[in-house]
């Protein structure tokens, strides 16, 4: 299972919300791109960057910012944040992103996402950010009454590649995951589901690793590698990341605060 780290971009900066509230927002870094790097040196799977402002705006907002985090690393990059049109989706597609994240156009217009689908193959994620089963839209700011479970099954037929499934009242909270929503959403699917809001710890982790077998292939941890709860070497050590074949020896590297 993959390690994944996160970086939510607010106004120029790497930030965590508290439960999806942009009103409790607290700044991590004033450099994003620096902090990825310094990511990249642990040879980490994946990088996950969320364009919060633009997620509020309904269209990009951090294309530049994202360029530049694309160019500093040499993993994979996945995004998401108001990609709610063909044009946006392109856009970071061509700014060198792996895979694109579609969150409130999967609930408002499906169309859309088998169109990028088919023009972008194995490379459209959608993400399912729900409170109590169903699904957040409009970056978290509205409900809908759409099962997560529903729609996750709905997009799967529709040919994305993977479900980034977030639990918004575990999001930023280091209270551990939702095992139980993952377990319902993994097990209804084929493709791949990434588990995302609550790592708290190393336990909450390898928790997670006991739901590899129903299709949980990856896990998105911010809050908890920014307060040092998680020790980014350690997490990716416990999953048996294969990039950790060429892993800077003991000492070296980035220290997190």
């Amino acid at each position: 299972m993959d390690v994944i780290p996160a970086i939510d971009l607010l106004e120029g900066e790497a930030v965590r919300l508290f439960q999806g509230d942009y009103q409790q927002s607290e700044r991590y870094s004033a450099d994003p791109v620096a902090l990825s790097r310094a990511w990249n040196f642990l040879k980490i799977p994946r990088l996950h960057v969320v364009d919060l402002s633009g997620a509020k705006a309904g269209h990009p907002i951090h294309k530049e910012l994202l360029a530049q985090i694309v160019k500093a690393v040499d993993c994979p990059v996945q995004t998401g944040g108001g990609l709610r049109t063909l044009e946006h989706i392109a856009q970071v597609i061509e700014l060198g992103v792996e895979r694109a994240i579609l969150g409130t156009v999967a609930v408002e217009q499906p169309e859309l996402v088998a169109r990028a689908c088919e023009r972008f193959p194995g490379r459209i994620a959608v993400g399912i950010d729900a409170r109590g089963g169903k699904v957040a839209i409009r970056g978290w700011q509205e409900n809908s009454e759409v099962e997560a479970v529903t729609l996750a099954r709905q997009m799967e037929a529709l040919g994305v590649s993977a479900i980034i499934y977030t639990d918004i009242l575990r999001d930023g909270t280091l209270s551990g995951p939702n095992l139980e929503e993952l377990r319902k959403v993994s097990e209804a699917l084929q493709i791949p589901v990434i588990a995302s809001g609550g790592v708290g710890s190393l336990s909450d982790l390898l928790q997670l690793l006991t739901l590899e077998p129903q299709g949980v292939t990856g896990a998105i941890v911010g809050k908890a590698i920014y307060t040092g709860d998680v020790d980014l070497k350690e997490a990716l050590r416990a999953v048996g990341n294969p990039r950790w074949q060429d892993v800077p020896p003991e000492g070296e590297g980035p220290v997190f605060a």
